[in-house]
Formats: C-alpha cells, structure tokens, sequence
C-alpha cells in the first residue's frame, strides 16, 4: 500500500511539474489564449478603468519579415510570457525571444521552410531545467531550447517531426502545418494541424508526441477506419478517398482530469459531399479525448455532413458556471463552450457531454445539386442568445448601399434567409457568413462565467459549377487549371475579391515575374497553401494563364479534379463604395451569460471614420483576433481593419479607451506583469482587409 501510494504521489508530483506554469498570480502569460482553459483571461489588475487613460507604449519590437509591396504578410500570434521572457513568431514565421520587460530581443530562428504558415504562436514545456518551445512551420514540427533558441537535437529528426507521416492517402497532396499553438499534457504534446480544404486534402488525425523524442504516443483517427465507431457515417473505405476533419483550431485542456477538447473541421472537399454520403463522424464535432491515450470519451457533432465549411472556428472555453441540478437547486457545473461561425454557442458538462442547454434537431429540407446528399436535419441549440443575426434577405440591405435596385434584383434570385441552404447553381448567401460569426480569435471568458465574442456579420455568397474534368478528357488548359486551383479565392477574372483577403492578379506583373510565382505555387505563402498536387507543366500553364499569355494551351492533367463541382469563391459582399451590404452593425462584440443563456450585451467593434462623420452610427467593421478580459474588469482588444486597440468596461460593454496601432491587430492581445508591473502585448501584422502589413509588437503599460 506504501509503495502504491508513493506511486501515486509521484505521478501526480510529476503532472504538476510537467504543467506549464497557468496565470494564478497573472505574472505570466504561458499558453495560447493565456492558459489551458483558453480562457483569454488574466487575474492581474493594476491596470484598471480607473487609470487606463494614462496607458503609454512601453517598448516596441519590429520582428522583420513584413512584406511591404503586395502586403500580404500577416502576424496571427498570441504570444506567451514566462518568467520575464516573451515568445512570439515573426512577420515572416521566425521564432524569437525577447525580454518582456523591454522588448530587447535575447533570440530568432533562420528557419527556411515555412510554406503555407502563418502561425498563431508557439507551445512551452518544461520540466525541472528543461525548457522547450515547440512550434509549426511548413509540415515540420520544431522543438528549440527555450533559453537559447537551439535545436533540441535528440526531438524527432534533429528537431523536428515530420507531420506528414501518418496522414498519407492515395491521391492526396502534401500540405500539412500545425499553426496553431498545440496542448501540452504531462509529457506530451498533442497535436492538431491545418490541411487543404480541396478533394486532395490529407487525413486530418489528431497526435500526441513524447516531448522529449518526439515519437508518436498516439493517434485519433477522425475518419475512422472501416469497422470502427463511427464509420457507418461515411462510405466504405472512407479513410483511402477523403481527407480534411481536422483539429486546426486548437484545443483546451482539462489537465486535473486529464481531457483534451478538440473542436474538428470540415471533411473535404467544403461545399461538396456527394463523395462522402452520411453524417461524417467525427468531422464537424467537439472531441473529448483521453489525453493520456487519445481514447474517446464523448464528442458532440455540431453540424453533420458539412457542405458549408461550417466547422468550428476557434478552440473551445472552459468554464465553470451555475446550473440547476436534478434536485432543481442551484449546483456549480465545470463546462465546455464551443462557439461557431454560425453565432450559435454550445455549451456541455465538461465530464459527461451533457448538453446544458436545450437543442432542437431541426429539420432542413432545402434541395440539393444532383449527387448530394444532405442531412435531414441539424442541431440548433436554443440557448444560449447567438450573438450573430441568422438570416439575410433584400430587407437586411443596408439604409445607404450602393445600387440597391441591383442588389434587390441579385438577391431574389439567390438561395437565402435561413441556415443549412444547400449551396446551388443558382447563388447561395451564407449569413454569418463562411468565416464567422465567429472566428479563430475565439471567445474570452471570465470566472463568473460570462462569455465574450467577438463576431462579424458580412454575408458572403456562392455557388456550385460544372467541373471541366466531367469531359473525361486528361488534358486540361491553363485557364481550366486556374478554375479548378485558384479562382475561389482570386476569382474568376483574376481581381480578387472586395475586401482584399484575396489578392487581384490582375495586374500581378507590375510586382512579381512568372518565374516567381511559378516558384510560389508549389511553396504557398501566409495563407496560401502549396499546391504540390500540380505537375510543372501544370503550374506552368497556371502561370502563363495568370500572364495572360496562353490560356488555350493543353497539357496533361495530374492527380486530382474528380469533384463533379467546384465552387465560385468566398465572395464577401460588398457594394461599389467598398462597404457590406447588410445592415450595420458588421463587426461585433457580445457579452453573454453562460449561467443563464442570455445576452448581457453587445456593441458595435470598429469604425469607418468617414462614415461615422457623416452622422451614421457606429457601423463596426470586419476583424480577426481574439479577446483579452483582466480581473479589473477590463476587455481588450483590437481585431478591427481601423488598426485600433480598444479597451471596453467588461460589465457594460462601454469603451473607455483606444489607440492607434502601426498596423492592424488581426491577433489577440496577452497581458503579464514583471516586477509589480502591468504589461498589455500586441502583434500588429495587417495584411489583411486590403490594410498594411506590418511587423511590430507594440507593449503598452503605466508610467
């Protein structure tokens, strides 16, 4: 018995050292999103709505790497802060370390393949004196002393992991990259990663590593194999002919029980299932797993057979909240709330997958392309409030849009006004729309269980068409290959889409050669991913189509294109003038009870100052990036094309402070404290939003 229970000690005496160090004093900052909860909060109050006026920069630290002729680079990072020293990740996917008392920089990696990366931050362990970063780059795994910024040489290949190994199929391309911050279990890190969103799309497996060796401890497969719970939702042999189910968002970690929460995507490819007939488990769901063994405990599918790339955005919250128990009295209930793109928020007991609130299985019986198959119907939870409207039809057009009659025209002719609306050949319209809502910034969450999201609310519009590949013929045109490849995002005649998330080619000649992009297409840059699937004859003939200088001209196709559809793009909508169309407000920032379900509040977040001088009310604006709440009752954040960081009174929604940043924010901001005093951190990468790029850090403190 002695020796069992000095066992027992010694395993729990291990976890607790294993774990990094959570924010109880609020002096550090060690994980993404501020803790394992994902809780984006922090207990530190010395700044407060008494003296947040009286902020000033502290230091800045431009980290290089900004791309400043197409703008095109972006900094998503949240960075962590332990024990004085900051960690964050570069305009152009470098790591470094910094003192976080000056923003004197003490390290930065050279690393040389980042392709398709742009990271969200970085994972720290430790253990005694070891000290390690981890961090996603390319379909590599790095691990580097966290003191040094050498490689750990003994982690996997001379410190890294190849994270493609695994999640091969036939048929498949290469692109995998883990640019999320991972979850750190005892001495594990589990991992999941971003894969394309095309037929060709890898297995979307979720890992745990030893963090020491790098060897693979375990897998979840969230397509299962033929024979194993849940593949009865999918055709045979699902694992050989589809990829995608992901877990890029990132997880949580419940490390006093041991379970990890992760939210996974969409199957690929998004807006087409006919390949993929069923309910799709366990893409689409939220996962409680075995942290230890990646066992299932229970999971919650959140949308079944997406054709809406409707996949949760965002890691999930852990919260403790008030409820009645069975005997109708008030109990607390340690939870799990999951928000989504589309506005709703679920919200389940953290042990039992409990939903805490009542959902409707709703059914949806909208018709569908020929060859899909869509769910009969779809969980809607009807609480908590959704922080997003559900709906847009010619009524929901704004009161001064551009070309109204035009519109009105568009829109009637278009499948809209409710959810789950089958993407058609005729124009579908997503509100929210394909990005939220919600998005990957996530949701803040304070101890008394309030909920804070900020969301958008822009509709965007698509359709299905007829892919070239149904001719049966092998040879296929540059132009063909751009429609398959390129044109969802750059559009079909090449100018992009309106708000500048993706960029016009246009006139792509005036910054960049065809040997360049020739050398681009294979590589990906920030959120391009690289299209390795394509031969070089076919990039070849991409490229002499984006030249304009062949377009007719055949050559013999590769792997890929079997889809009998493609889809026309994620057009958000906005008129002539450059605003969304919709009724303000279009960014958002909402404050809602988990104990009871119900709306505290919600305002507009972000401003067009011209259109504000005009008379109109604040109209928010489009944003990325999360929130930041202290135990002051301060809410912080920036997220906002305006390039502000703006601070809000927790309890009333109310602003109280702002300032102009040197580029957009599209990041969460972090907050520590180094002798007694109050630090707030921002990563101000642009990039987006047809705004600047940029490569500071700008830290903001009291004199």
């Amino acid at each position: 018995m002695k020796t069992a229970a000095f066992i027992a000690f010694l395993t729990v005496l291990t976890a607790v050292i294993s774990a990094p160090r959570l924010p109880d004093t609020g002096e550090n900052w060690p994980e993404y999103n501020g803790n394992g909860a994902r809780s984006h909060y922090s207990p530190l109050t010395q700044i407060n709505a008494a003296n947040v006026s009286q902020l000033k920069v502290a230091w800045t630290y431009a980290s290089g790497g900004a791309d400043t002729v197409l703008h095109r680079t972006q900094m998503q990072c949240n960075p962590i802060i332990v024990d004085g020293i900051l960690y964050g990740v570069s305009a152009n996917t470098q790591v470094f370390a910094l003192d976080a008392a000056n923003g004197n920089p003490i390290w930065k990696t050279k690393i040389a393949e980042t392709e398709g990366t742009t990271s969200r931050g970085v994972t720290y362990w430790r253990e005694g004196q070891e000290k390690i970063i981890f961090f996603g780059a390319g379909k590599w795994l790095y691990a580097f002393d966290a003191l040094r910024g050498k490689p750990i040489v003994t982690f996997g290949q001379n410190g890294r992991v190849d994270l493609k190994e695994g999640l091969e199929r036939p048929g498949a391309d290469e692109y995998v990259v883990a640019n999320t911050p991972n979850v750190i279990f005892k001495n594990l890190l589990i991992v999941g990663v971003r894969v394309s969103e095309s037929e060709t799309a890898l297995l979307g497996d979720i890992r745990a590593y030893d963090v020491r060796t790098g060897k693979k401890v375990w897998t979840f497969r969230t397509i299962p194999e033929m024979g194993e719970s849940g593949a009865d939702t999918w055709p045979a042999n699902a694992r050989q002919r589809i990829g995608g189910a992901n877990a890029w968002a990132g997880m949580a970690i419940d490390r006093e029980r041991g379970i990890v929460y992760a939210p996974t995507g969409s199957a690929a490819f998004d807006f087409f299932g006919g390949n993929r007939k069923g309910d799709n488990l366990f893409a689409n769901c939220l996962l409680a797993l075995d942290a230890t063994t990646g066992k299932r405990l229970w999971h919650y599918q959140l949308v079944r057979h997406d054709i809406w790339d409707r996949d949760p955005p965002a890691p999930p919250n852990l919260v403790t909240v008030t409820h009645k128990g069975p005997d109708g009295r008030p109990r607390k209930v340690d939870a799990v709330a999951q928000i989504t793109k589309q506005g709703y928020i679920f919200v389940f007991d953290r042990v039992t997958g409990k939903p805490l609130f009542p959902i409707e299985d709703r059914k949806f019986t909208y018709d569908a392309v020929p060859g899909e198959y869509p769910a009969v119907s779809q969980p809607i939870p009807l609480k908590p409030t959704y922080f997003a409207r559900q709906s847009f039809t010619e009524k929901d057009l704004n009161s001064f849009v551009a070309d109204r009659d035009s519109l009105v025209n568009l829109i009637r002719k278009a499948r809209t006004g409710s959810a789950y609306i089958p993407i058609g050949k005729e124009t579908t319209i997503f509100f929210p729309g394909t990005d939220g809502g919600g998005q990957w910034g996530g949701a803040a969450a304070d101890p008394e269980g309030i909920l804070y999201v900020p969301s958008k609310e822009i509709p965007v519009y698509t359709s299905l068409v007829a892919s070239k590949q149904e001719t049966g013929s092998r040879f296929v045109t540059g132009a063909q290959l751009y429609k398959q490849n390129c044109a969802a995002c750059h559009g079909e005649d090449r100018r992009g889409n309106h708000d500048g998330s993706y960029p016009p080619l246009v006139e792509i000649h005036r910054k960049l050669t065809p040997d360049a992009v020739a050398q681009l297409i294979p590589k990906g840059r920030g959120m391009m991913p690289p299209m390795t699937h394509l031969s070089t004859a076919e990039r070849n003939a991409i490229v002499d189509f984006v030249f304009q200088k062949e377009s007719e001209k055949q050559v013999a196709g590769s792997k890929g294109g079997a889809m009998p559809y493609r889809h026309t793009g994620y057009n958000r909508w906005y008129d002539r003038n450059g605003y969304p169309i919709s009724q303000p407000p279009w960014g958002t920032l909402t404050a809602t009870d988990l104990n009871t379900g119900e709306r505290l509040w919600q305002v507009p977040l972000g401003e067009y100052p011209e259109l504000t001088a005009k008379g109109i009310p604040l109209t928010g604006t489009d944003n990325y990036g999360g929130p930041l709440v202290t135990g002051s009752g301060l809410l912080i954040i920036a997220a906002t094309r305006d390039e502000q960081l703006r601070i809000f009174d927790k309890k009333t929604g109310k602003q109280i402070w702002q300032t102009l940043l040197p580029a957009a924010g599209y990041a969460s901001p972090s907050t520590y404290s180094i002798g007694g005093k109050q630090y707030i951190v921002i990563a101000c990468g642009g990039g987006k939003l047809k705004t600047k790029s940029g490569d500071k850090y700008v830290a903001f403190a009291l004199p």
